[in-house]
């Protein structure tokens, strides 16, 4: 008990807090738990055990590392010869977790004579829209509105990582607002720098609200140009 204290306890310095004991990426760890004791015992014979679970690979995997390092820690002298013990197992239950999420997306994925998802009414908004999926980063919709403002047409934006409109130094600041609202749903609203197709820096206020389907989280971006005097 002392040493899952520990645990625990780097884990939640390491992460700067821990997620949510129902949530999906603890629902992750604990399986994996189970899977590394299975693991153990009998070899490459144990199976991860993924049905039900619906996790972004991404977040999960990022939980998995931050807890293998806290148990390397928590090992003591013997940290690293745990952490080669766990790594096989590990590298196994990701490489299910993903084979997983790729086959969700592909069976949630829209036909193409479908794939508009924005109504009418949200194309003749002057502000640029853009449904973003928080897992992958990918714009799964865009408002003409903002292919004007991004220097493309709608239908271009649409497939493309939203992080390519982004100068690179603020990719870590959009993974953690699309995190955070995947995880706890309350809308975000921030200043960002926008990049056209030209590389012209824009100046946006952007709103971020989710919109969760069975398939994936999206974050419905509002994004309004901003003029400082």
């Amino acid at each position: 008990m002392a040493r899952r204290g520990r645990i625990e306890g780097v884990l939640a310095e390491r992460l700067g807090a821990t997620p949510a004991a129902d949530s999906p990426e603890a629902e992750a760890l604990r399986r994996f738990r189970s899977y590394a004791t299975a693991s153990l015992l009998r070899g490459g014979d144990a199976l991860p055990s993924l049905d039900g679970l619906r996790v972004s690979d991404r977040r999960a995997s990022k939980l998995l590392e931050a807890w293998l390092d806290a148990v390397a820690v928590a090992a003591g002298p013997d940290g690293a010869e745990v952490r080669a013990i766990l790594a096989p197992a590990l590298a196994r239950f990701r490489g299910a977790l993903r084979a997983t999420s790729g086959a969700r997306r592909a069976s949630g994925a829209p036909r193409a004579s479908s794939r508009r998802a924005v109504t009418a009414a949200i194309d003749r908004v002057a502000d640029a829209f853009l449904a973003i999926d928080t897992d992958t980063g990918h714009i799964a919709d865009a408002n003409p509105a903002a292919g004007a403002l991004l220097g493309t047409t709608r239908d271009r934006l649409v497939g493309e990582s939203a992080l390519g409109f982004l100068p690179e130094r603020a990719h870590d600041l959009w993974w953690t607002e699309l995190d955070a609202l995947a995880e706890g749903g309350e809308a975000r609203r921030f200043h960002a720098t926008l990049h056209d197709r030209t590389g012209r820096a824009i100046d946006v206020e952007v709103s971020l609200t989710r919109f969760a389907t069975r398939a994936r989280t999206l974050a419905l971006a509002v994004a309004r140009p901003s003029f400082n005097p």
